[in-house]
């Protein structure tokens, strides 16, 4: 990440491209091409979502030949992290207690998940 650059968040697809990053290490834009499903997506649509990730500064390259290997300029841990603090700071106005109130009143957490969390807590503290 360039100094003084805000970092940006991911889209859907550029978040697949950083998961083959980080999976498999440096590839060419061909190999990608190898991970993804049918339907593939044409090699110029990859090329687009790899040239807009490292101008946020999340990927960079090697030359290779006459070729450009790419790699993750930032892991995956490094991102998560930022990623839930902007989500906390931007929607829960940074407080994690709210965050956490939401997924409650949500149903996305129950009694058992937060009595879990709270021996994770306890545990990590000793």
């Amino acid at each position: 990440m360039k100094a003084g650059r805000k970092k940006q968040v991911l889209t859907e697809k550029e978040s697949v491209i950083m998961n083959m990053l980080w999976d498999n290490g440096p590839m060419f834009i061909r190999e990608m091409l190898e991970l993804y499903p049918e339907p593939r997506p044409h090699f110029n649509t990859v090329s687009t979502f790899v040239r807009i990730l490292e101008g946020k500064g999340y990927i960079s390259h090697e030359v290779v030949g006459n070729s450009h290997r790419f790699y993750a300029t930032v892991g995956k841990e490094d991102l998560r992290e930022r990623s839930i603090a902007d989500v906390i700071r931007n929607y829960f106005n940074n407080s994690y207690k709210t965050a956490v109130s939401a997924l409650v009143e949500d149903e996305k957490l129950s009694v058992d998940d937060l009595k879990d969390i709270i021996r994770y807590i306890e545990n990590k503290n000793k």
